[in-house]
């Protein structure tokens, strides 16, 4: 597969428009259009709808374009390293986060890579722990943290910080929960949780399946944020870490309870590719996210004390 065929097809396909990836890649029209047709040709299928509006990819087009996506910053990356100066590391390097941390962690770490390395540039890509380790597999990520993965022998793991799990409440008057709240008890608060394919949604119901409790999850929310605005205006409980409800404005509207008797303990890895090496600035990346997580304001749950 020519690479220059991808490029443009890739191009193409996120664009959805031959002049828009013209423009961008500054060629012809007539020759982007030899190199997609060309591509279409060797791989024996159609990648491409053409209408009177642009182009959509097809089924056929959307794998390739996921694969294609990653074939293709894996090549820039082998370029920067091998142009990678010794003094201070140039390039680009991709890095996953979920949401909940990616919301402490994000303008912090930006800040401190522009300032240490200013011929790099960084991108940061948001999802749900699941979505992140496909990604990192398609070499569309150099590395991420997740949220308790299950093994594969196709990334490697190491542990950054484990965090109990708490039970999250309005601060309704009258109301104040305990300190700790134990895991039989759960089965008595609707409850407000991410649905699945969630690592911290999986790892909830397999604990609390141990312990033969039966959850009443009355909402399925995704997003972080809208779980604790819902929660807030009393339409239930949730379960989370204080990742969650720190760094939010502090208005007294939540309170949190720590889950004992056992608790659920979730665990953030930094997840790297088992078959690609790091780069050295990736390498340096992480390091400086290793020193943001170790910092009180992040990893200290009494931070957030009980209530955010």
């Amino acid at each position: 597969m020519d690479l220059k065929q991808l490029e443009c097809f890739v191009r193409v396909a996120e664009l959805g428009s031959f002049t828009k990836a013209s423009a961008m890649l500054g060629i012809s029209q007539s020759v982007l259009s030899r190199h997609v047709r060309q591509l279409e040709l060797e791989l024996k299928k159609h990648l491409l709808y053409r209408n009177g509006r642009g182009v959509t990819a097809t089924e056929s087009g959307k794998r390739l374009v996921a694969h294609g996506k990653g074939i293709l910053h894996q090549v820039e990356l082998a370029r920067q390293e091998l142009e990678d100066a010794e003094i201070s590391p140039v390039g680009k390097v991709v890095v996953g986060l979920p949401p909940s941390i990616s919301r402490l962690l994000t303008v912090r770490l930006v800040s401190r890579f522009r300032k240490q390395y200013g011929k790099a540039s960084i991108g940061i890509a948001e999802g749900l722990s699941i979505t992140m380790q496909e990604w990192l597999l398609l070499g569309r990520l150099d590395f991420a943290l997740l949220y308790n993965p299950m093994p594969t022998p196709q990334l490697e793991y190491e542990r950054l910080l484990s965090e109990d799990l708490c039970l999250i409440s309005p601060a309704a008057a009258g109301k104040k929960l305990p300190a700790r709240v134990r895991m039989v008890d759960l089965a008595r608060y609707p409850l407000i949780i991410p649905s699945r394919p969630n690592s911290i949604r999986n790892m909830i119901e397999t604990e609390c399946g141990r312990q033969n409790v039966t959850l009443n999850i009355i909402l399925e929310i995704d997003a972080i944020a809208s779980v604790l605005d819902l929660v807030e205006k009393g339409f239930g409980h949730a379960i989370l870490s204080h990742y969650a409800i720190h760094g939010r404005p502090l208005r007294g509207t939540l309170q949190a309870a720590r889950i004992v008797g056992p608790g659920i303990t979730s665990h953030l890895v930094i997840a790297t590719s088992a078959q690609r090496p790091l780069t050295r600035l990736a390498q340096r990346t992480i390091e400086l996210i290793k020193s943001e997580i170790a910092r009180d304001t992040l990893t200290n749950p009494e931070a957030a004390q009980s209530k955010a």
